[in-house]
């Protein structure tokens, strides 16, 4: 879901909770960055917690293309229906299903999506068809998108909160597991399918021919962006949004997502401060772990310059003091 670079660039793990990622803050001079935002101005500020199902990047994802409910509110935690907003029949439940592998230690049970397992089709095809049949006794029909994607679609995924793999990713799942409040009996039967799976597959010779390869082998899956549409929504286009810091940022690689961000600033951030100089309409949206900060191009009367001008006679604010609110 996203469209060409253009005027509204949104930053998934601009920052990071991460004490080593706090840490290294300090050390991004972000040139390009602290230019473009001492000329934008602040519209609108998504506080939260790093402890909610959804993340800040996704809250802001979902405001800017309009997926909304019918009153125009935001949908609740963990219940932004990614899945059936991009199908043909979004009013109907719909989910996706992640296969993953569960590592348990001595105190702590985590998870790494398929995309950090190297997953290929060679072996992520026979297990979906070994657990599709068992998705249909209870209902749910299982579709083969790709080898880290799975499509769930049935009624016992309405109501299901749930958090996602950019939450979850990594880190120990006891603190992301599914709230099923609204929908009990759903919540129940998903979790004797999870449980029916990490049998299924351990038993499965995919099993065995990961742990011959040295790879890590699939163990469950991870269920994301359940629920449905409760009214037919045109979304609009999806702003740009750079990987490079979500995927250093889920594997805590904290010098990577130092270079990505320099890579960034070189880049995309750079191409946005030119258009905002040429005078176009842009919009910046920086997405931490516990908040969001969007910014839009400022008014050019003349009260809005002299600000400017007492601001750069105060000095600009690095942009990493920005990015440490987030």
């Amino acid at each position: 879901m996203a469209s060409e670079p253009a005027t509204h660039l949104l930053v998934p793990f601009a920052s990071a909770s991460d004490p080593a990622c706090r840490a290294a803050l300090p050390d991004l001079p972000l040139p390009h960055l602290t230019a473009l935002l001492a000329g934008l101005q602040p519209a609108h500020t998504d506080a939260g917690t790093d402890h909610s199902l959804s993340a800040p990047h996704e809250r802001a994802l979902a405001h800017s293309i309009g997926l909304l409910r019918s009153d125009g509110s935001a949908y609740p935690d963990g219940l932004l229906p990614w899945a059936a907003a991009q199908s043909r029949t979004p009013e109907l439940p719909q989910a996706w299903f992640t296969p993953c592998h569960f590592q348990v230690g001595m105190e702590q049970v985590s998870l790494l999506p398929g995309d950090q397992l190297g997953l290929t089709d060679e072996h992520a095809r026979p297990l979906f068809d070994a657990l599709a049949p068992y998705c249909a006794e209870d209902g749910i029909a299982l579709r083969y998108e790709s080898a880290t994607r799975w499509h769930a679609s049935g009624e016992v995924l309405r109501g299901i909160a749930c958090a996602s793999l950019d939450r979850v990713g990594g880190r120990s799942v006891e603190a992301w597991m599914t709230d099923s409040t609204a929908n009990p009996a759903g919540g129940q039967l998903l979790k004797r399918l999870q449980s029916e799976a990490q049998m299924l597959f351990y038993t499965h010779p995919v099993f065995d021919a990961r742990e011959a390869q040295r790879l890590h082998p699939v163990n469950g899956f991870w269920l994301s962006g359940a629920g449905a549409l409760d009214h037919p929504t045109p979304l609009l286009p999806a702003p740009w949004m750079p990987d490079g810091l979500r995927s250093a940022a889920l594997q805590a690689d904290w010098p990577r997502w130092k270079d990505a961000w320099a890579a960034l600033d070189s880049r995309e951030i750079k191409d946005l401060l030119e258009r905002a100089r040429r005078g176009e309409p842009v919009t910046l949206s920086l997405c931490g772990e516990r908040a969001a900060q969007r910014f839009t191009s400022a008014p050019r009367g003349a009260m809005v310059r002299a600000g400017r001008l007492l601001k750069n006679l105060l000095g600009r604010a690095p942009a990493w003091k920005t990015l440490e609110t987030l």
